[in-house]
């Protein structure tokens, strides 16, 4: 089969893939095809932690079919025993012919090791089909194996003068209700939402996924230092939709201990040399929790502090084709346009309700 051929039915498998991208945490997103005869016998996707594979769910599908078939996997098959059997130990089972991957697994269970195994069987194993896709698909997954710490995105809104959320105080001023939706999805995907003290007083936010038939939310995370927070806001009346931890300094815990009898969980520190909350060593516990993925929605100040200690892996930003000269004067534009121009994107447009030719 000729190399077009493998990249076509490693997309196919890589679409698979994506459709776990909203409950597979903290596992990666894998799919799986095979092919006889130029003819897909068999497919399938991890859907959730501890169920199966893709690859098993694939096999299944193919039967007996999967016997001298070639089969397309995103992410190297697992050699191991863990929540569920060695996929490596079911290829080999069904008599594969060729199992092609897209990239290897970082994980130092598997790390080459599945690939060893199976051509250890006589199965011919070809690694690198469109393996930079798969790759970015996963970004979250290789960084929380490979560094033991969550993926980091911030996330914001702005006008094109350069206003947030943080000066107007209500982003629908700003966003759209197409990126309102957008940003639900990505609440969807993440493991955990970090917003800091000021924007959880101000902004009162509830943090949670409003999509349909969400069966997972994110843990909420407060960061405060000296901040006390008052018990009524809504990240704390709602522990039946999603759970919340407060970080803050030591000796601030007796101002939380009602939140706690409300299920809200208060932890302590760590602090850096300066007093403040050691950020970098705050990921590690999250990590330790199986937080993959962090998204911080804000303020600017809680933003600047990860950026400051490199900490923002990536960014999402809303950017509205408006000008907010002053709060009462919003001015969206018309005939809007962003062409990229090297490294920097122009906006135009004309200004609503003023005289142009």
């Amino acid at each position: 089969m000729n190399t077009d051929r493998h990249h076509h039915y490693m997309l196919k498998a890589l679409q698979l893939a994506e459709r776990g991208r909203y409950s597979v945490s903290p596992n990666p997103m894998v799919g799986c095809v095979i092919v006889k005869n130029d003819c897909i016998v068999g497919e399938g996707f991890h859907l959730l932690a501890g169920s199966d594979h893709a690859e098993i769910i694939a096999l299944k599908a193919a039967g007996e079919s999967a016997s001298g078939a070639t089969v397309y996997v995103t992410l190297e098959p697992c050699p191991h025993q863990g929540a569920t059997p060695p996929c490596t130990d079911a290829l080999i089972a069904a008599k594969v012919k060729k199992v092609i991957i897209a990239c290897q697994d970082p994980h130092t269970k598997v790390a080459g090791k599945g690939i060893a195994v199976l051509i250890a069987a006589g199965i011919e194993v070809i690694v690198g089909v469109n393996e930079e896709a798969a790759r970015a698909l996963n970004a979250r997954f290789f960084h929380f194996i490979t560094q033991r710490m969550p993926f980091v995105i911030a996330k914001w809104a702005m006008s094109l003068d350069g206003l947030t959320q943080t000066h107007v105080k209500d982003s629908r001023i700003i966003s759209s209700p197409a990126s309102h939706l957008d940003a639900h999805h990505l609440r969807h995907e993440v493991d955990a939402i970090l917003v800091g003290a000021n924007t959880a007083r101000l902004d009162n936010p509830q943090l949670t996924t409003r999509l349909p038939n969400v069966k997972r939310q994110p843990l909420r995370i407060v960061l405060t230092m000296q901040s006390r927070l008052r018990p009524n806001l809504h990240l704390f009346q709602t522990p039946e939709e999603a759970r919340t931890l407060v970080v803050t300094t030591p000796g601030n815990e007796p101002y939380y201990r009602a939140l706690q009898l409300k299920g809200v969980e208060i932890l302590s520190g760590p602090l850096d040399a300066a007093g403040k909350i050691d950020l970098i060593q705050f990921l590690k516990i999250l990590g330790k929790r199986g937080i993959s993925s962090l998204l911080i929605e804000g303020g600017r100040m809680t933003q600047e502090s990860f950026f400051a200690e490199h900490l923002v892996n990536k960014v999402q930003v809303y950017v509205a084709p408006v000008i907010i000269a002053s709060l009462s004067q919003k001015k969206p534009l018309i005939n809007f346009s962003a062409t990229q121009m090297g490294a920097d994107v122009c906006f135009t447009g004309n200004i609503e309700g003023s005289h142009y030719v």
